[in-house]
């Protein structure tokens, strides 16, 4: 039987990548989106609008003889140190105060002259923030000190680390490594010559979030590793290079999906990317994969784009924190994320140094 911890996990049909338990807007009811599997914590979802058991079978179990490394352990929960501190005079979101995630909010963020400045700020300090932490990233250190040297280089430049507190999130980062597909809590474990990991860093500065993360090599990373990671940053900057004003926002799924599909990768389906600005998550909520969903991009509107993918099954298992979501194969997921601003000449990534 499910706990009750395993049926909050598992609830939401569609998430935010860091929206944590809340269930966002669905056009069904939550029993037509998901299938329970008794004794496990399985996030399945239902396919719908035009996707079929057919897709399901060509597509989830591809790659199968090839996911898990003989050479390479499952990962395993580490130990947890304490919540870091913030200084008094650094503003926290609203959120801070409450153990439950608000979840997406209604509406889209779009920004004034002065709200783009805002967002390039916060976007630009996110970026630096991450490729600081990429520079840590070597075998032998622990996915904690990461998250103690971002959270220092966050508070430093006067801005709260998004994740702290968010929904009962204890850590500042997510550190995501090999089969984690996302919200990988940092711990006391150590990175490993040929781990992949993701680090996913969301700044909040002068009132705005900026949201970014990248999947980095620790050590000699063998091809499939650096195959994946080289695909899911492809998929990415194919998916920012069609936005637009009047773009419809199902173009990113099926721009992901298609090249995903060619290299016989599985896109992650639960998680999604999400308007961000003054609040964390916003509509709308940006599919990664094959979708009929309505919706187009407006001018000046910011929202991330996250597409994950692995190599095996794209089926998430959550662990028993209610966070930590890792492929239920154990094979390598990646993932790359940008927040971007939609101008009158395309996409601008706010995100980048």
């Amino acid at each position: 039987m499910v706990s009750a911890s395993a049926m909050r996990a598992v609830q939401p049909a569609i998430l935010s990548s860091f929206v944590g338990t809340h269930l966002l807007h669905s056009p069904q009811p939550l029993h037509q989106l998901f299938r329970y599997n008794p004794g496990s914590k399985h996030v399945t979802m239902q396919l719908s609008r035009g996707f079929s058991g057919l897709t399901d079978l060509l597509f989830n179990g591809r790659n199968a003889g090839e996911v898990l490394n003989a050479k390479r352990k499952r990962l395993r929960p580490g130990k947890v140190s304490p919540r870091r501190p913030v200084p008094d005079h650094i503003p926290r979101p609203p959120y801070v105060k409450s153990k439950k995630p608000p979840g997406i909010a209604s509406g889209p963020e779009v920004h004034d002259h002065e709200g783009i400045e805002c967002m390039r700020a916060s976007g630009r300090l996110a970026a630096q923030v991450l490729q600081y932490a990429g520079t840590l990233v070597k075998p032998g250190i622990k996915t904690d000190e990461i998250d103690q040297a971002v959270h220092q280089m966050i508070i430093d430049n006067g801005a709260y680390p998004s994740p702290l507190g968010y929904g009962g999130f204890p850590k500042s980062v997510c550190t995501s490594v090999n089969e984690c597909i996302c919200h990988g809590i940092p711990d006391s474990r150590e990175l490993e010559d040929g781990d992949i990991v993701n680090i996913d860093v969301t700044v909040y500065l002068n009132g705005y979030h900026g949201d970014t993360s990248k999947t980095f090599f620790c050590g000699d990373v063998d091809d499939a590793g650096r195959n994946l990671v080289q695909v899911t940053k492809e998929c990415l900057d194919k998916a920012i290079s069609i936005c637009a004003p009047g773009v419809e926002f199902k173009k990113i799924g099926r721009t992901i999906q298609e090249h995903a599909d060619k290299h016989r990768y599985g896109v992650v389906r639960q998680f999604v990317g999400h308007g961000v600005g003054r609040v964390f998550h916003a509509d709308p909520v940006v599919l990664h994969y094959r979708n009929n969903d309505s919706g187009r991009m407006v001018l000046n509107q910011t929202f991330t784009i996250e597409p994950m993918l692995t190599i095996g099954s794209y089926n998430p298992v959550m662990w028993d924190d209610d966070w930590t979501v890792v492929t239920e194969d154990g094979s390598l997921s990646a993932q790359f994320e940008h927040t971007i601003l939609i101008t009158k000449d395309g996409a601008e990534i706010l995100t980048q140094c």
